[in-house]
């Protein structure tokens, strides 16, 4: 059996592959769903660990690898943890521009001061689409939302997210730094110091 060298992401979303290829290194070779699949599993779950695990199984399902998905999204206090696992389609199906321009339109009359908010990343891990033992890990990243668009690089909320410890926008980081403050990088490193402890092989025994 050979150690885990492959493995599918369960996400179409470019940005995230590059991030998490970063994050993982040159010793795992990280491919898309896309290559083995266009079919999106319905995310049905209520919680950002469940919607992981629904699309890390159907990643391995239809790749036959190993595969890890991230269920992310940004939750704002003052909005109820909205928009929560419905980041993403927040505002339907216009991306991330209308996304953010609904966030700041709902926030218009909220102070600095009630604009606290947090990103989350669940990381789900499975070694065959039936794993009974999946990883998961789950990073946060605290902030607080502007009251308009910042910087250019990131994508997603990253122009609304100010960043305390550099004191800008998370869009105003350089993808380094992104990679060692992000929630996805906390849940990141929460899953490569567990994984010299699991047994994870390319088929799953």
């Amino acid at each position: 059996m050979k150690p885990l060298t492959e493995l599918v992401l369960a996400s179409h979303n470019a940005g995230k592959l590059k991030e998490l290829q970063a994050l993982l290194g040159d010793g795992i070779r990280v491919r898309s769903v896309a290559e083995f699949s266009q079919t999106a599993p319905e995310e049905t779950g209520l919680s950002f660990i469940e919607n992981a695990l629904l699309k890390a199984r159907h990643a391995a399902e239809v790749s036959g690898l190993p595969a890890l998905a991230d269920d992310s999204g940004l939750a704002v206090d003052a909005l109820g943890g909205a928009p929560g696992i419905y980041s993403a389609r927040y505002a339907g199906d216009g991306g991330d521009a209308a996304n953010n321009a609904k966030l700041l339109e709902a926030l218009k009359d909220v102070p600095d001061s009630q604009r606290g908010a947090q990103f989350i990343c669940a990381l789900a891990l499975v070694r065959h689409a039936t794993d009974p033992v999946p990883l998961v890990c789950v990073g946060q990243w605290r902030g607080r939302i502007l009251h308009a668009l910042q910087g250019s690089n990131g994508f997603g909320y990253d122009p609304l997210f100010w960043v305390a410890e550099h004191d800008c926008a998370s869009a105003e980081l350089s993808p380094a730094q992104k990679n060692q403050l992000s929630h996805r990088a906390r849940a990141m490193a929460l899953l490569m110091q567990q994984l010299p402890q699991q047994q994870l092989h390319q088929q799953g025994l």
